[in-house]
């Protein structure tokens, strides 16, 4: 098992979506995200190379892979390090990621 660490804007990420779904859908669909978002986080720790390399190579990142939310379009953004897993960002499935990507998926 690998720890997820959570970058700082990985963890804005997070608030802003269960934020948003509270403000759009309320306090019950809002919890069900949260509860979906660290459970998708449990899974990757306990299985760092489930997550996809699609997004990486074709962005042009080695190393980044995605993961799936459940029930909800958002994507874990990651790299597996030797003893934990870097967590850059979580994003909506829609959003352009290779506008945004950036400096934020430096792999440091």
């Amino acid at each position: 098992m690998k720890p997820a660490v959570l970058r700082p804007q990985a963890l804005r990420d997070q608030q802003g979506e269960v934020r948003y779904y509270r403000n759009e859908a309320g306090t019950r669909v809002a919890v069900k995200l949260a509860k979906a978002t660290n459970a998708a986080l449990d899974q990757v720790e306990l299985e760092p190379g489930v997550g996809s390399p699609t997004l990486g190579k074709h962005l042009g990142i080695p190393g980044l892979r995605t993961w799936r939310v459940a029930r909800f379009p958002l994507l874990w953004c990651y790299f597996e390090r030797g003893n934990h897993l870097d967590v850059v960002r979580l994003l909506g499935e829609r959003q352009d990621i290779a506008a945004i990507s950036g400096d934020e998926f430096a792999s440091n």
